[in-house]
């Protein structure tokens, strides 16, 4: 038998991810895709948050990140991830945006017709 003081203590890094949603699923109006950008918003922290939900807000304090990152940086799956971003935003804890729309081909004369103007101003 071992002594008391010689125990491993026990890990408390490995907690279901149920645990950290309390059980809930994602909410029915999902606002958050893989590439919604995310920052913390100004408001000041309560001392109350779970400790998941305060280490998202530290991560997204640096800057936008999108949900993908965020789940990546945390090491959580994507559905907790999301239902920690609701409670948080529903809060006013964050900040988001869509994410920028793909840039629009332009028309190649248009193209064509400034390399033409260069060319014959510049030579």
């Amino acid at each position: 038998m071992t002594a008391p003081e010689e125990q491993e203590p026990e890990s408390a890094g490995l907690v279901r991810p149920y645990v950290i949603t309390n059980g809930r699923g994602l909410p029915d109006s999902d606002q958050f895709n893989l590439i919604t950008l995310v920052t913390a918003s100004e408001q000041r922290r309560s001392p109350t948050l779970d400790p998941e939900k305060r280490s998202l807000l530290d991560l997204c304090s640096g800057g936008y990140l999108s949900v993908a990152e965020i789940a990546g940086h945390m090491g959580l799956p994507i559905g907790i991830v999301k239902v920690l971003l609701s409670d948080l935003s529903a809060d006013g804890y964050l900040v988001t945006r869509a994410p920028a729309p793909p840039a629009q081909l332009v028309d190649v004369s248009l193209l064509q017709e400034v390399l033409d103007g260069l060319q014959a101003r510049f030579g």
